[in-house]
This record gives structure tokens, sequence and C-alpha cells, in this order.
């Protein structure tokens, strides 16, 4: 039996004008900020911090803007790269700390990478998870999305159609986690259960590819959690892709800290060879889906340390 796990009592904690909802465990170690995607939340590191504690580090896990108790602001724009990295800039702030290790999954992935090149020298090293570090396209990337996959691809039907999915998503949240929260589909007894599935039409149809990742307990945490607070303000993150690579033209692509790459080898999200982007790189790739550190807990945390034991403390 898997007994459900208690996060660290939470606080809220004022930052680039906003409250995040962050919880601390291991405090007077070396500070490791662990962020979030989407739909996650903080309990979605539950795995990762007592085994980041025991090895010596401050866990600092946010709700990040938008998501649990944390700020939701209404503006669209409140949501970009520069409101997001500055909340990570102003939590540090807060907690009187020059520098930390970030770890980053799916959406924490995509704005870490974005932090790496405006705020390089609030960072220690990085690991991400599932989405790799993309070159700036020249062309808006909703509009290249679009072109490529279609107007009802996820990403592009969050911006095409603003709030109409989010909105969806409320009225049956436990279905719509039920169908994104899955793994295994690759599996011979999974691969011939064929749907039209997807993620726009969750609320409305069962994905029977697959199965559930989650225990009833989980399950239960991440429903609870997005039944109070919706789905608006999470989706309002897709929303700023096109004003993100506008800002991002005014930064230089150059990582000089040592970073991690860990992929779900079925994962959905395309893999990119980073090595001419990213001198001090270090690449596994896993046998599980997209929710990697939650599918593979116990190896995510072996890379992790390791790479931490080998890559950071020397430069500590």
């Amino acid at each position: 039996m898997i007994l459900p796990f208690s996060m660290p009592e939470p606080s809220l904690i004022k930052t680039n004008g906003i409250e995040l909802e962050v919880f601390q465990s291991g405090q007077g170690g070396t500070p490791i900020v662990l962020c979030h995607g989407w739909p996650e939340l903080a309990y979605s590191w539950r795995y990762q911090i007592p085994a980041l504690v025991k090895a010596g580090y401050h866990c600092i896990v946010p709700n990040q803007r938008g998501y649990g108790n944390s700020s939701k602001p209404n503006n669209v724009d409140a949501y970009d790269i520069i409101h997001l990295t500055n909340d990570q800039n102003g939590l540090l702030d807060a907690l009187e700390i020059e520098k930390a290790i970030y770890v980053g999954h799916d959406w924490g992935s995509i704005m870490l990478w974005q932090h790496a090149l405006i705020n390089p020298k609030r960072i220690i090293g990085m690991a991400n998870m599932s989405v790799p570090y993309s070159k700036r396209r020249p062309v808006d990337p909703i509009e290249f999305w679009e072109s490529k996959l279609g107007e009802e691809h996820y990403i592009v039907n969050f911006n095409r159609q603003p709030n109409k999915a989010a909105i969806s998503f409320e009225k049956n949240t436990k279905k719509v986690l039920t169908n994104i929260y899955r793994s295994n589909h690759w599996l011979k007894n999974n691969i011939d259960k064929f749907n039209d599935y997807s993620i726009i039409k969750s609320a409305e149809i069962d994905n029977k590819k697959g199965e559930l990742i989650l225990n009833e307990y989980d399950l239960d945490v991440f429903v609870n959690t997005f039944e109070k607070n919706g789905f608006i303000a999470p989706c309002n993150w897709y929303r700023n892709f096109s004003r993100n690579w506008k800002i991002m033209s005014n930064y230089r692509e150059d990582f000089s800290m040592p970073c991690l790459m860990i992929y779900g080898k079925y994962d959905s999200v395309p893999k990119k060879n980073m090595d001419k982007i990213i001198s001090n790189l270090e690449t596994h790739t896993l046998d599980c889906g997209h929710w990697i550190q939650q599918e593979q807990p116990e190896k995510v945390n072996q890379i992790l340390l390791n790479w931490l034991e080998k890559k950071i403390k020397p430069v500590l």
C-alpha cells in the first residue's frame, strides 16, 4: 500500500507584487527550487523532496503564479516570462538567498530555460525534465504550431479561443485530470485502445489509452485544488508564447551553468540535441511518459543526486 505523502506546511511569501504559496523543507541546506508545470502543483515533487532534504538540500517548492493558493492576476500579460522569472528572483530575495539550484518539469522547464538567459547570476545549476530548450524561431510560435499541428492542437486552441477549454475543464475537473495523468500508453495491451481523445476535449470524453499514474489520494489532492482554483490562470501561461517570443529576442542564447536534461522515452514532447547550445550538459532518458518525476521517482532522484554531487558541489 502506498501511504499518502504529507507536504511541508506552506507559507505565503510576497514576491514581485504577488504572493506565492511555498512549501519548504531542509532549511539551512543548499537551496534548490523545484518548479512544476501544467496542470501540476508543488505536490508533483512529493517524491523528490524527502530525498533531496536527506542529501542536505533546502527544498523550496512553490505553487507557481496562478496555481494553488498563490496569487492569480486577471491580466493575461501578468503571466509572461518576465513576470514568471521575476517571481523566482523575488522568492530568493524574500528568503535572503543570492542564488539557487533550479529543477523544472514541463512549463517549469520552459520557464527555467528562459530564466537562465534572463537571470543567469541567480542560478547555480539547472535540471529540467520533458521540455528541452528550443532555439528561438524566426516566426511566431503560435503561427508555426497552427500551420504544423492545426487549430485544434491544445496550445493553439488556448490562444485562438481563449478560456474556452479552461472553462470546460472546470465542469468536470476529475475527468480532466484522470484523462491527462496517464502513462503506459505505449504498452502492447494499451496501443489498440483507439479513441478521439484530445486535451481540449478532456472534460467531454474518456482517454482510454494507458493507465492513471496517480493513486486515489494523490488524485484527490490535484482534483480538490483545481476544483477550488480553476484552470483559467494556469492556461494563461500558454497564452504568452507569442509575447515571450518577442521578449526573448532581447537575450543572447548562452547557458553558462551546469545543466541536466531528463527525457521520458515515450513523452509526446520532442527531444532535441542541445549539445551545441549548452556546453556543460548531461542528458538521460527514462522508460516512461510525460510525468517523469512522478512515474520514475527513484530513478529521477538518483540521477538528480548523482548530478548534484558531480556537477554542482564542486562549484558551490
